[in-house]
């Protein structure tokens, strides 16, 4: 498994059986970490920062194959890269 938290959104890679229904599996995965985490931080639910809702219905889901440890590299080091690119932006649109 890979998983990289970033601030707006989450990669996960995860090995599923075909006989699993993804649209099952994200809904107790989205589900039983919300709990969680609104157990762990009772704040997040008193304040309803998101109409009560920690995480948005939608998702993306797509089949690895071969191309399996590039994704995995990808998911791993995909905040650097971001933070890499945010820095190269602010440079290129600061006030000379």
């Amino acid at each position: 498994m890979e998983l990289n938290v970033q601030i707006d959104h989450v990669h996960l890679v995860v090995k599923v059986p075909p006989k699993l229904s993804i649209s099952k599996l994200m809904g107790a995965l989205k589900g039983k970490i919300a709990l969680k985490l609104f157990s762990k931080y009772p704040y997040l639910r008193k304040n309803k920062l998101w109409g009560n809702h920690f995480w948005q219905r939608g998702y993306f889901v797509d089949s690895v194959g071969i191309n399996e440890e590039i994704i995995r590299r990808y998911v791993r080091h995909q905040e650097k890269q971001e933070r890499r690119e945010q820095a190269q932006l602010s440079m290129d649109i600061a006030p000379l």
